[in-house]
């Protein structure tokens, strides 16, 4: 662990920096100077802040509410519509900068990696100046700032550039864990949510630093074994886990988000499912791929991961036949907990064209693959969010922006 050198690069207000790089060239306003969202149309019921400037947040704006509720907050507010395509440039042009530095890179979604620096030594002896050279060289050629988190491992690092932004370098190491870390309010700990934070506190924890020195006995008062050991491990600063550098071509397909409010209700869950659906079935017809095997993975309250999946006896990319299908393993493998992350998965995939031909052809099948074929015209000539399905409406505003963030990170590895 001590000889590891781990780099997290993350851009500062992703969406909000590259539609102010966007408007700059087109003679507009530097979004990030003033009171600004990314999001949908203040006289539709359902756009959403999709992101926000720091001058916005300073209104009391916050990410997920409706856009005519930001305005009321702040009437000079400057709205700026998202353009995906523009964000995947942004993201693949910064990652290729990153990836210069190590050929070791995980992508860990649109505007964050992860390097592993380790035995880099020879080449970049000074890992501060290495990573201002990143951190500049990124501003300096493509116009947005990030910030750059050092440590030993992936844990700390992250935690390292969620310091003071924007467009700083700041280390973690695990002699610095007192002084840095422990007094940070426990909730600011990564993968500590909203319910786990209520629950620690509870138990009158209110610090990492107090959820560091609480016997893991006591944490197993209100956490599974699993749960209590990730998180006294994490207030400590303890994570193993390896960088891990993805082949370039895709081997599946999949979108994985942690909800605001845990799941309760079959129905809330299918919305969501079919919202993911929705998006990875699109970007796998986009590369011309068919799944063979579709997944579902969830997780509750107690970091207590569960998954399930299915062989198709033909390969598929028809958006009904995978949500039906994620909705079926759904129902077979969930049991009424409460949940706070959801997700798909398409694996298997054959992009060589071939489609067997049964004898009992389902005739609506045609009829799907039309729609789906209308729905990704629209979506590439206006966007992912020019059109939705009914029932997904209402989550849709919320939980497309990490999906499609989620997915283009998967596209990318």
């Amino acid at each position: 662990m001590s000889d590891r050198l781990i780099f997290h690069i993350d851009v500062n207000s992703a969406f909000v920096s590259w539609s102010a790089v966007e408007q700059l060239r087109n003679g507009g306003p530097d979004l990030r100077e003033v009171p600004s969202v990314v999001g949908g149309d203040p006289k539709s019921r359902t756009g959403v802040v999709c992101a926000k400037s720091i001058p916005a947040k300073r209104y009391g704006i916050v990410t997920g509410e409706p856009v005519s509720m930001a305005v009321r907050k702040c009437p000079d507010l400057v709205i700026a519509h998202s353009n995906f395509d523009w964000y995947v440039k942004c993201s693949r042009a910064f990652k290729a900068i990153c990836q210069e530095y190590t050929p070791t890179m995980e992508s860990f979604s649109i505007d964050e990696v992860f390097l592993d620096m380790s035995g880099m030594n020879l080449i970049y002896p000074d890992p501060i100046a290495t990573a201002y050279e990143i951190k500049d060289r990124i501003y300096d050629e493509l116009g947005f700032t990030v910030n750059v988190g050092v440590s030993c491992n992936k844990l700390l690092a992250k935690m390292a550039s969620d310091f003071e932004k924007p467009n700083k370098v700041h280390t973690l190491f695990m002699d610095e864990i007192e002084d840095k870390m422990w007094p940070l309010p426990v909730g600011d700990l990564f993968t500590c949510g909203k319910s786990s934070a209520l629950r620690l506190k509870s138990l009158n924890i209110s610090t990492i630093g107090q959820l560091a020195n609480t016997p893991i006995e006591q944490l197993k008062l209100i956490f599974s074994e699993r749960g209590a050991l990730h998180f006294h491990n994490y207030a400590n600063g303890i994570d193993d886990s390896p960088v891990v550098d993805e082949p370039e071509d895709a081997k599946g397909y999949s979108a994985e988000t942690t909800v605001e409010e845990d799941l309760v209700e079959l129905e809330d869950i299918n919305k969501v499912l079919l919202a993911q659906a929705d998006i990875v079935s699109a970007r796998m017809r986009a590369d011309g791929g068919k799944c063979s095997c579709i997944g579902v993975t969830f997780r509750n309250l107690d970091f207590v991961n569960k998954s399930h999946q299915r062989k198709l006896s033909d390969p598929t990319d028809v958006t009904d036949v995978i949500y039906n299908t994620a909705k079926q393993l759904i129902k077979e493998s969930w049991h009424g907990e409460p949940l706070r992350l959801i997700g798909i998965s398409l694996t298997d995939v054959d992009r060589d064209g071939f489609e067997q031909i049964s004898l009992f052809e389902d005739e609506n099948k045609e009829k799907r693959k039309a729609l789906d074929s209308t729905l990704d015209s629209i979506r590439d000539r206006f966007g992912n969010g020019a059109v939705q399905r009914a029932s997904t409406i209402d989550n849709a505003g919320r939980i497309n922006r990490r999906f499609r963030a989620e997915q283009e990170n998967n596209r990318d590895k």
